[in-house]
């Protein structure tokens, strides 16, 4: 009999956890979707885009997978992290805007922080990946920045 009960003071205290952590733990979940899709959608583009050249081909897919994990992010986050709940049409422009600007800030910041952390010597190779180490330390800075913009600027709450 005291099994069951501790198991239903467990159940309940990890419905509380995440009760708790609910927003963090959803913005993970939904930063995991949204690489999904963006890994996918790139692996799509890159066979259905007609174009010889392979440079030109993986650019464009990999623009066109930002884009539509970018569109993603925004909906997944607006609906399931941050529960803003209107969807009137200046409204969502005007969160759009400010959800496209943030990522773009961060996109920068990634795609020019790695090389230069590799250029002031954070250069060490994980798994023998050139730059992991510079692309781990980024990453951890954009993930934390987007959540910081998210919750403080883009989906506030009034």
């Amino acid at each position: 009999m005291s099994n069951t009960n501790s198991s239903n003071n467990t159940s309940f205290g990890l419905i509380d956890l995440f009760n708790k952590y609910k927003e963090i733990i959803m913005y993970l979940i939904m930063g995991v979707a949204t690489t999904v899709v963006s890994w996918i959608s790139f692996a799509i583009l890159t066979k259905i885009i007609l174009i010889d050249s392979e440079v030109i081909r993986v650019t464009i897919a990999n623009v066109l997978s930002w884009i539509i994990s970018v569109l993603f992010a925004y909906v997944t986050n607006k609906i399931w992290v941050f529960n803003s709940r209107s969807w009137e049409f200046k409204f969502v422009i005007k969160e759009l805007i400010k959800f496209v600007s943030a990522r773009l800030l961060t996109g920068f910041l990634e795609w020019f922080g790695v090389p230069f952390l590799v250029t002031i010597g954070l250069d060490y190779k994980p798994l023998g990946i050139d730059g992991g180490l510079s692309k781990i330390v980024i990453s951890v800075l954009v993930i934390i920045l987007n959540y910081v913009f998210s919750k403080l600027i883009i989906f506030k709450n009034k």
